[in-house]
């Protein structure tokens, strides 16, 4: 399994409550009809670490080939505008998950 953590700043023009606002309620359903996505989480960060990003969300994929397939799809295409519309700053991290204590 291939998962892409992505790091989101939001812009200076956004409250907090603007920011969570359309992420969770307009962009993540967007987010969730990414072909050939298996599993996703967005979480608002909280507190100070907000100085340095607002929302981090976990996106599973089969393979980085179905990661890069969903995004160069149409669908995908508008994910990543939406995403890059309303954001700051957006990071991608492709990263090897170790769980060393599964969620029960």
């Amino acid at each position: 399994m291939f998962k892409a953590i992505i790091l989101l700043k939001r812009r200076d023009d956004q409250s907090p409550q603007d920011f969570a606002a359309w992420w969770l309620g307009d962009h993540a359903p967007l987010a969730r009809a990414l072909p050939g996505l298996r599993a996703a989480t967005f979480n608002l960060v909280q507190g100070n670490a907000q100085e340095s990003c607002d929302g981090v969300s976990e996106l599973w994929f089969d393979s980085r080939e179905a990661f890069d397939a969903a995004y160069a799809s149409d669908h995908g295409r508008a994910v990543a505008a939406d995403s890059l519309a309303h954001v700051a700053r957006r990071e991608r991290l492709f990263v090897s998950e170790q769980v060393i204590l599964p969620l029960s």
